[in-house]
């Protein structure tokens, strides 16, 4: 099914871009997806998992951060905590034009956005990650080498999954700033984790982290040998018939 288009303000004023997967039917849910760090809406993973979900019955909304994709805005000016700011501000949007979300469900550095951003939507109740770090500085590790020359001139260009990004000193200090730990603790939404064993982006001891902290309800599901992108269909299949079966009990 084409998905529809949406546009709604972000959080700093800029129109971001989305796309809404929704089924044939009346939604049973609505559910909320973050992409992965520099991703966007339109990635294999966030596409597969949208389309196979609203199979499911469950409509999907799935959007551009600020600076991303065809959203507005500069990506050297965002950072981990408009990202959050981002995802509140897609629900209100859904809220005020076609119903509050119940699930949300983020990948990669997405994943982590979704554990904070939980506690600001009161209709959530399940929370899915997909190859999440357990800290948002995490992301800094891909860029390991250029942080000396970030701290000394501010700025510096880096090439993430073959394409430039200016990362600014400001990005790194808000990702270095935020700890999910008790967030993740006082989530009071059921919650599954899900990673592949021989991730070699964000290691499986992220999903031992993200889960030791949480409290129950909470299930682990084993991803095997997908990798961190979620590139094989099968694999994005998979992760959507696992959030559409384990979601039923609590949508």
């Amino acid at each position: 099914m084409p998905a529809a288009r949406q546009t709604f303000p972000g959080a700093n004023g800029h129109m971001l871009d989305a796309r809404l997967d929704a089924p044939d039917g009346t939604p049973r849910a609505y559910a909320l997806f973050a992409h992965c760090f520099t991703c966007g809406k339109d990635v294999l993973a966030a596409t597969r998992i949208a389309q196979a979900l609203a199979g499911h019955g469950i409509a999907v909304l799935r959007f551009d951060f600020t600076g991303l994709g065809a959203s507005e805005g500069e990506f050297a000016d965002t950072n981990f905590s408009s990202n959050v700011a981002d995802l509140v501000a897609a629900a209100d949007f859904m809220r005020s034009t076609l119903a509050a979300p119940r699930l949300l469900i983020g990948h990669s550095l997405g994943g982590a956005a979704v554990l904070a951003a939980a506690a600001a939507l009161p209709e959530v109740t399940a929370v899915v990650t997909v190859a999440a770090p357990s800290t948002p500085s995490h992301v800094t590790a891909m860029f390991s080498d250029q942080l000396a020359q970030i701290a000394a001139d501010g700025e510096a260009e880096v090439q993430l999954a073959g394409r430039p990004f200016l990362i600014k000193q400001q990005f790194v200090d808000d990702v270095g700033s935020h700890s999910l730990k008790g967030q993740i603790a006082a989530l009071r939404r059921a919650l599954m984790v899900m990673h592949a064993p021989n991730d070699d982006t964000v290691g499986i001891n992220n999903a031992m982290e993200i889960f030791s902290a949480a409290k129950h309800p909470k299930s682990f599901v084993s991803l095997d040998d997908a990798d961190h992108l979620l590139t094989r269909k099968e694999d994005a299949a998979f992760v959507a018939d696992m959030i559409a079966a384990w979601s039923a009990r609590y949508l």
